[in-house]
């Protein structure tokens, strides 16, 4: 008899742990959910000089009335722009500027007249390797972009930290929101980073959720670029050479139908072959401002001594404005 009622106890004890559970469980929400809910707070941002003649264009997203995230480098050297929900005709203008945070890349925007629901921060600490996770935005302009991938990596880059993501970006995905499955933004996607078999990167939430605790008084856009004394969170990542490995010799390969293609050469100055070579390029303007980033990967074997030619790309507007780069190698291995 007593068997029969610890049976019946630890029967009835599960029963409750699984009701307890189910909740839990359905907090996860499917892929269409969470498309279906980000989109009414994602916008598409185009930026305009002084003369009115378009400059840049990114994503951002509502994090409260009013108020869109997205990346600084998206309104660089703006006079003026305006924002346009995802799916919707409207077109609102940006006020200004709420907030700046130049090294982690990020700034807040007044938008006059929008009303949209803001999207939900998430808590950074929670984020892991391995977490699926969802990108949305408007990548070279195909607005309303969502893609699917995992945090495949949480970097450290000098003090700070940045997500390494498989999830697709591309330019134009600038400052798009980066999601969890519960539907929370976990991270600010930084298109510039782009290419080299799905690694791609975004900024921490963390970051952006310090930003929204110090809104400052309403400044208009400056139609400035980023001063060469500012840092940012991509200085620190990647180094001219790591234990041998150097990048350099770029040049443009021109075709008859496109442009943007070129290459540069992997030199191996090791007694040992190495192969899986992640390189970082940095393209420069006239006024040595980053303009975009390219992470490349050459996955072969480079014999010791020797070196080897691999081919990317980048936008057509890349190669007109770029003046100078700088490669940064971030990993490869030696073949013992």
């Amino acid at each position: 008899m007593k068997k029969i009622k610890a049976n019946h106890l630890l029967i009835f004890l599960s029963m409750i742990t699984i009701l307890f559970s189910i909740p839990l469980l359905s907090h996860a929400k499917t892929a269409r959910e969470i498309a279906q809910n980000s989109f009414p707070s994602v916008v598409m941002l185009l930026m305009e000089d002084s003369n009115g003649q378009p400059l840049s264009l990114g994503s951002g997203f509502f994090v409260r009335e009013g108020i869109v995230a997205t990346n600084l480098h998206v309104i660089e050297g703006a006079a003026k722009g305006y924002v346009k929900i995802v799916a919707q005709k409207l077109k609102y203008d940006i006020a200004g500027i709420l907030g700046i945070d130049k090294e982690h890349d990020l700034v807040l925007l007044s938008i006059k007249g929008a009303k949209a629901p803001s999207l939900s921060l998430g808590d950074g600490q929670q984020v892991a390797v391995g977490d699926e996770v969802y990108a949305v935005g408007n990548p070279q302009g195909l607005e309303g972009t969502f893609s699917q991938g995992i945090i495949s990596s949480i970097r450290q880059v000098a003090s700070e930290t940045i997500l390494q993501i498989t999830t697709p970006i591309s330019p134009g995905s600038s400052g798009g929101p980066v999601l969890n499955v519960q539907g929370t933004v976990i991270g600010v996607a930084v298109a510039t980073f782009k290419g080299g078999q799905n690694l791609n990167f975004a900024i921490p939430i963390s970051y952006l959720s310090s930003l929204l605790q110090n809104i400052k008084p309403l400044m208009a856009l400056s139609g400035k670029t980023r001063s060469k004394q500012d840092k940012s969170i991509l200085d620190g990542l990647g180094e001219r050479s790591v234990g041998g490995v150097v990048g350099g010799q770029l040049t443009w390969t021109y075709s008859v139908l496109q442009s943007g293609d070129y290459a540069f050469s992997f030199r191996n100055q090791l007694r040992e072959p190495v192969k899986d070579i992640y390189c970082l390029v940095v393209f420069y303007d006239r006024a040595d401002n980053p303009i975009d980033v390219n992470v490349v990967r050459y996955s072969g074997v480079i014999p010791a001594g020797l070196a080897k030619r691999v081919t990317s790309r980048v936008d057509e507007s890349v190669q007109k404005l770029t003046s100078r780069v700088e490669f940064r190698i971030l990993d490869f291995k030696i073949i013992e």
